[in-house]
């Protein structure tokens, strides 16, 4: 069932003052030493920018964590997430690999031996919190890598008074989401249908919603599969969007971020986001009349797109595994993990986290939405170069290059690796 939610009558997430995201750079992760004990150490800790909110929030993680223990320094790095896969490449080929990574891939790390296992740098108590579908999502065969940090769906914004104003209805399915999209292209004055963001920051994500929803897959933890028959009744829908005018301009060049301000600033009909979303409007337009739906899909079948980023620790020098536990175990305490998952507006990945977070009006939507989740294969070593390759590749589909040859061009970089 549909739900529209008036941000005004909601319970949205705390918002912060936005700050500027300077990074502050760390040296070599595997240099800056620390005894077993933890004395003395410097932990490197490398992170993506989620929001305005990131860096503060890791700052007051830190500031906390270093006065329960005064012998442990923590330095931060914040990254835009289109800078962060090529910083990661280069530190750990430079052997100044952090101790401490928040990204997405890490079946590559653990192929390659860089990664302590999750059961070595958390207490028995922290590992056994932790849901048990997202901590098989952080295994490669059978063991934990990864430490589920935050956990995701996507749903389709509305813009209630746009559809309104086109004579619209709320899609289930592509058919009725061209039809409706068009209706609001037609208004005119900068207004877009829907809002199709293929550019670098996240063509994976918007790849998912289109070629899942056509029937196709990304893979699974032994093939990544890409060029597929299944996979092109979506890429070719894609085109048919942006041909008939139901997208914005330059589609396959924009980003999801700045096209995301422009749906909160009213001049979108409709885009596909996430759970930070709602705090978004909340701060940038609070009087935005929109619903929350179900992401339309070729048959109007459930889809979401499910993502669980990870927390990782590098070995490096093998001194800091205590030091590195501290912090882990520190972090995922329920009173300082539930506000930081919950400022930035995504759902826990600890039992304790989704117990304190019940009953959050914000997120119901989402956390609906998350058993027809379907998740990225990010323990199949490839993934890493596959999810590069949408970066770089997938925005051609709607600069009018062919379907099938954008496909098959992505397959190829990820079978190379």
């Amino acid at each position: 069932m549909k739900k529209t939610l008036r941000v005004g009558a909601m319970v949205a997430t705390a918002a912060l003052a936005t700050m500027t995201l300077a990074s502050c750079g760390f040296g070599g992760g595997s240099n800056d030493g620390g005894d077993s004990s933890g004395s003395g150490t410097t932990l490197n800790l490398l992170v993506p920018s989620y929001s305005d909110n990131t860096q503060g929030l890791w700052e007051d993680v830190i500031a906390g964590f270093e006065e329960a223990n005064p012998d442990i320094d923590v330095k931060l790095e914040v990254q835009s997430w289109d800078n962060l896969d090529s910083v990661i490449t280069t530190k750990v080929s430079g052997g100044q690999a952090p101790d401490i990574y928040n990204g997405g891939p890490f079946a590559g790390f653990a192929a390659d031996e860089l990664l302590y296992t999750t059961e070595e740098v958390v207490s028995p108590d922290t590992y056994s919190d932790f849901q048990d579908t997202f901590i098989k999502n952080a295994s490669v065969d059978g063991t934990a890598y990864g430490l589920p940090l935050i956990a995701s769906a996507r749903a389709l914004f509305v813009n209630n008074d746009l559809l309104e104003q086109a004579g619209a209805t709320i899609p289930t399915t592509w058919d009725e989401l061209l039809e409706s999209a068009k209706k609001i292209s037609a208004l005119g004055n900068g207004v877009a249908g829907y809002g199709m963001p293929l550019g670098s920051e996240e063509a994976q994500a918007e790849a998912a919603v289109w070629l899942w929803g056509g029937g196709g897959t990304f893979g699974d933890a032994d093939e990544i599969t890409i060029d597929t028959p299944e996979n092109l009744v979506g890429a070719e829908f894609i085109q048919k969007m942006v041909t008939e005018g139901a997208t914005q301009a330059d589609a396959g060049s924009t980003d999801r971020s700045p096209l995301m301000d422009i749906f909160i600033q009213g001049k979108i009909g409709m885009q596909v986001g996430l759970p930070p979303t709602v705090g978004q409007i909340a701060d940038g337009n609070p009087d935005l009349n929109y619903t929350i739906a179900p992401i339309p899909t070729q048959d109007g079948s459930a889809l979401t797109v499910g993502v669980a980023d990870h927390l990782m620790a590098f070995k490096n020098d093998g001194k800091k595994q205590e030091a590195i536990t501290k912090f882990f175990d520190y972090y995922f305490s329920p009173d300082v993990y539930v506000p930081w998952v919950q400022t930035e507006g995504f759902l826990p990945t600890t039992k304790s986290g989704a117990e304190a977070l019940n009953g959050e009006e914000a997120l119901k939507p989402f956390l609906d939405a998350l058993p027809a989740a379907q998740f990225y294969p990010s323990t199949n070593p490839n993934w890493s170069a596959t999810d590069a390759a949408f970066k770089a590749l997938f925005g051609q589909l709607a600069q009018g290059k062919d379907a099938a040859t954008v496909l098959q061009e992505i397959q190829a970089q990820s079978d190379a690796g």
